[in-house]
Order: structure tokens, then sequence, then C-alpha cells
């Protein structure tokens, strides 16, 4: 029988099969041997020892077509993070340590502000007109009203996404509103790991549609900074790309250079500064952490 983890806890993982529902299995100890440990979103074989108790064996793991490493993922197509437009205000150099983050990943990422709602200044699209213009698919929703939470199940339709988001923000609202009551058993997983002993809050799959899953992580406050050099952060900007040709230097830095074309681009506009302003504070902050090192 074939079906997806969606949660992996204290040695048991939960195995969602389609319109059969949640097993809890164990792994067999050829993977221990072979070094290889499932992960949630992992695409299985699973031998059913108890039908009625939903009670089986992985006996396979399937090939992966990605593996994250944090959070530690398999299978996963793209990324969703989600900030809110008003309380708390976006903290945007979270957003775009976040966004490189998974870009190192080769993640896809869709940027979505919550609260539309309660945006009585119309700051969201602001917000949304700035991640465009650097190529980042971005939404302006509200999980309270549900303004547009469907144009947003039509970017997850079909894949497994990995949704993030800064305490605060709405993420467990929006989830829910993302969520149709007929899908999956969740609660079935919750009778069989809500035993007292386990508070640790740990990666889930959750089906939204057939064949659609999101991954509800842990929230993050801060992101420390990732293992690159500090010349190759400008990469991760992709709105310098078509400025850098009008560089003076090669290996310019974009910072104290006196003829740049990215500085040029930001002082016609073209550029955003608040990004630029983060990018300089994360180059400064690589160009710190190597002199240390």
């Amino acid at each position: 029988m074939r079906g997806k983890i969606v949660k992996g806890i204290a040695g048991f993982y939960y195995v969602h099969v389609k319109d059969c529902g949640i097993y809890e299995c164990k792994a067999k100890g050829i993977f221990r041997k072979d070094n290889k440990k499932p992960l949630v979103g992992d695409d299985v074989i699973l031998d059913v020892l108890d039908e009625e108790k939903k009670l089986g064996n992985i006996s396979e793991i399937l090939e992966r077509s990605s593996e994250l490493i944090r959070p530690a993922v398999a299978n996963v197509d793209q990324a969703l993070v989600i900030f809110s437009i008003v309380k708390p205000q976006p903290n945007f150099n979270l957003l775009d340590r976040f966004l490189i983050m998974m870009e190192q990943q080769n993640l896809p990422c869709i940027i979505c502000f919550n609260k539309l709602d309660m945006d009585e200044a119309d700051s969201g699209k602001e917000y949304e007109q700035i991640y465009r213009q650097c190529s980042y698919e971005t939404l302006l929703v509200s999980a309270g009203t549900g303004q547009g939470v469907e144009e947003l199940k039509e970017l997850l339709k079909g894949k497994t996404t990995t949704v993030a988001g800064p305490s605060g923000v709405g993420k467990s609202s929006l989830i829910n509103r993302l969520q149709s009551d007929k899908v999956m058993e969740t609660g079935s997983i919750s009778e069989k790991i809500e035993r007292g002993k386990h508070t640790t809050r740990h990666s889930e799959l959750i089906a939204i549609e057939e064949d659609t899953y999101i991954l509800d992580t842990p929230g993050f406050s801060s992101l420390s900074l990732f293992d690159m050099e500090k010349e190759d952060l400008a990469g991760f900007y992709p709105e310098f790309t078509e400025h850098e040709k009008y560089c003076k230097f090669g290996g310019c830095s974009h910072i104290g250079e006196p003829v740049c074309g990215i500085k040029d681009a930001v002082a016609e506009g073209s550029v955003n500064k608040m990004r630029y302003d983060n990018y300089v504070l994360l180059y400064q902050e690589l160009k710190e952490r190597k002199k240390y090192k």
C-alpha cells in the first residue's frame, strides 16, 4: 500500500493513504542499516499489520524529488511565507532572509501578506508591488474574511508547499481557511499522538485537497545567515541582475564602489531602496562573520 508520511514523532510515522486514512507505522530496521531515515513528505510503501487499528510497517521509501535541511522534509515543491500587513508590521529583513534560504534550496517562493481586512492605509499594495517587481509571486489575503484565499489555493494545487511565518501573522488562521473538512482525518493523528508526553512542536503535512499538501512548520522569529560568501549574496537579489552590467568594476560589492549600476538603479527608483538596504545589512553581516571565523 502506498502513502505519504504526514508526521513523524518518537519513532512513529503517520502515513496518509488516499481514501483509507492515517496509519501509525514503524520503520523497518533496514533503513537504519542503510543510514536512511524516513522524513515527513516521503512517499512510502507500507505493509498493513492491523487494518482495524490502522497499524503498519514502512517497508520502502520511494525516490525523493527533493530534500530540505531546514525543515527536514522530502518532496517539497515550493515555499509559502506568510507575513501580516499590520499588527505586527512586516519585518522585511527577516522576509528577505527567508527568501534567500529557500532559494539556496532551489525552492520557488510565494509571499503572502495577511490581514488585508485591517489594512486601512493600503500598505499591502505597496508591499505587493515591491516583491512582484523582484519576480516573486505575491498575494494579499485576509484569513478573517477569506479574501484572496481561493487565488492562493490555486497556487498550491497539486503541490506540497512548506509554510512558514513569524508569530502573530495569522498563519494558523490562514491554514485553517485553506483546509476543507472532508479531505483528511487529522483527528485520527491527534488521537494516536496526544498522549501527554510530546509537547515539542513538529512539522506536519496537512492535506488541503487530493494531492495537495501544506507543511506547517514551527514559527520562526530569526534566521541566522546562510553558508555563503558575501560575494554571492547579490545573486539572490533577482532585481539586481539587469543593472549589474553598468558596474565599472568586476566583483562590485554594490556598496562602496564609485560607479555602480545597482546604486544608480536605487537612486532612480528601479531597485527598491528598502530591499537594497537589507542587502547592505546582510552583506556586512557576512563580512563580519568571515572576519571572526
